[in-house]
Order: structure tokens, then sequence, then C-alpha cells
């Protein structure tokens, strides 16, 4: 090959070698500026307070219960960062979350710390509307758009505010459908295992006693006594309340044929005096439950706090574990 050759060969090359590096740079230009634009792009919804702006594509989301980041997980969208009472949270959430590249922020129960959470830089804030009072929301909405769901942590209620939030209702849709076709597989074997024998749930507080009213508009109630079909004694049958306080004289009338029993446990909390006190009781030492071993211990963590696909999924399995034989 002639030097004239190799030279325009050679100028060829070096040309195309700079085109190339002009398009790629170029495209990366116009992929970073896209990428600029989505993250500062917006749009405006409505939540429990009212109309409030978001990113339409949040990259650093926090949620401020940890129920939230288990529903987000499981349609897709892991949030940056979980606020969380540790002393409070089911036994499988913190190694569940961390699995999944959550960030934990340690917390005390009704009290943030805005300046830490401030130092997260989040993109976007999600809290419970129901729950927290309005000045929570005000001071988290001064760190990031806050969005307040309208809504507790209920899985079938929060579950599609949040899809709808990031376009997830697929998503949403199978993971609740999944809980419901296992929900109704653990009711059916209920039913056949002990049929139309009571179940009470009982509460131990500190000085008190309470019982889960079977026809209260909450979801632990709905889960007990609807989604598993469980039948309330005869003379709490029709209550309306949550958990209802109660005298330790009224338990011969109780007749229930098994007893989930919660010793109640918060943040400086202690019901132990009361259960020994319940424990000793020669009324309620003459319970069928009791002298038939139907008293199932629950803890607090993992039924009141353990809301979600998963922790749900495992109060299921114990309820079916102690009642079918």
């Amino acid at each position: 090959m002639s030097k004239r050759l190799i030279a325009l060969f050679g100028i060829a090359l070096l040309a195309f070698v700079v085109v190339a590096c002009s398009n790629s740079s170029n495209k990366k230009e116009e992929e970073s500026s896209t990428e600029a634009i989505e993250k500062n792009e917006t749009r405006k919804i409505k939540d429990f307070y009212g109309e409030v702006t978001i990113p339409v594509n949040p990259q650093k989301i926090l949620v401020t219960n940890s129920a939230y980041a288990e529903f987000l997980i499981e349609m897709g969208v892991p949030p940056q960062f979980a606020v969380v009472v540790p002393e409070l949270e089911p036994d499988y959430r913190a190694p569940y979350l961390q699995e999944h590249g959550v960030e934990i922020i340690k917390s005390t129960q009704y009290e943030y710390n805005y300046e830490q959470l401030l130092s997260l830089s989040p993109d976007i804030i999600i809290i419970p509307g129901i729950g927290p009072e309005k000045k929570v929301y005000e001071e988290l909405s001064k760190i990031a758009p806050t969005v307040a769901l309208n809504t507790n942590t209920a899985m079938d209620k929060a579950m599609p505010e949040l899809a709808e939030l990031f376009d997830k209702k697929a998503q949403s849709e199978k993971v609740l459908a999944e809980f419901d076709q296992k929900a109704k597989e653990a009711k059916e074997k209920i039913h056949q295992a002990i049929g139309d024998k009571t179940v009470l749930v009982l509460r131990v507080e500190p000085k008190r006693y309470r019982y889960l009213g079977p026809k209260a508009d909450d979801d632990v109630s709905r889960f007990f006594y609807e989604t598993l079909g469980l039948k309330s004694p005869e003379i709490f049958k029709d209550a309306t309340d949550w958990f209802v306080p109660f005298s330790l004289e009224i338990l011969p009338d109780i007749k229930a044929d098994y007893i989930f029993l919660e010793k109640r446990s918060m943040e400086n909390y202690d019901s132990s005096e009361s259960l020994k006190e319940l424990e000793e009781n020669s009324l309620w030492k003459n319970m069928d439950a009791v002298k038939n071993n139907h008293i199932f211990p629950l803890v607090t963590n993992n039924y009141i706090q353990a809301k979600g696909p998963i922790g749900s999924s495992l109060l299921i399995d114990y309820i079916v574990e102690k009642l079918v034989p």
C-alpha cells in the first residue's frame, strides 16, 4: 500500500473516531438533559389535607411508617428511607427492609428528628393522613413535598393509593389478589377445623383489659372477624369499637373457646402486673379456653404493626397453626 493511501486511510479513521466521540458525547448530554428535566418535572395531586405538588419521578422516597415501605417494596418501588420505632417493629421487618436496600431511620414514638430527616434530602415524604397530627405534616412539608394518604396503614386502602401515586396499579392488584387467595384458603381451613367455635382477642394493658370489637371499622377487626371469618363470643358480637374495656367480673359470661392474648407493648409501657393479676384470677382459670390450653399469645409488634403482604401472611400462618390441628 502506498504512503499516500496509508495517509488517506489514517485521516478517514481519525475523522470517524472524532464523529463517533462527538455523537457519544451528544447522546450523553441529551440523556443527562432528559434526566434533569424528568427530575425537575412535577405534578399536582390531592391528599388528606388538600393539594400538593410532587416530583413526577422521585428518586429519594422517605416513608414515616415501615408498613408503607413494605407495600412499596412488594410493588417494586422500594423507598430509600423508612422511619421506624425499633421497639415497636415486627421481628421480620428490619432484616426485610435491609435486604431491599432501605435505610432505616430510628426514631422515638410520636416524635421526629426533623433536622435528621432534612439531612437526608428526600424528594418526597409519605405519611398516614389518619394518625399523625397536622402539625407533623406541616413540619415535614418544610423538608420535602409531603403526601398524607387518606388512610392509616390498612393494606387494602393504603396500597391502592400508593399504587396510584407511583403508577403501579397492576403490581398492587397482583399482590392484593395473592394475599386474598391465601386468606381465603386459611379461612376455609379454620372453618373446617373449629366450625362455629368462638374466638376472643384480648388485650392486657396496665390496670385494664380490653377486647377486640368484631364489628369495629378497623383493619385489625376486619382481619380476624371478616378476612379469616372467626366468630366472636356472643356477648361481644355487636361491638363496634376497636378495643373495648371490660371488667374481669364478666369473664364467666364471655364463653370463648379460643383466646388470642396480647400483653400490650409500647415504649415506656409495662403490662406485666395486669397479666399476672389476670392469670391468678379464679374466674380466668375457670374459663374453658384456659382449661383446654386454648390461650395463644399475640405479640403487639407482630400483629398490630405487622400490616402488609409479608406481615399479614405471617400472622395468618400463626393463627392457622394455633387453630388447625
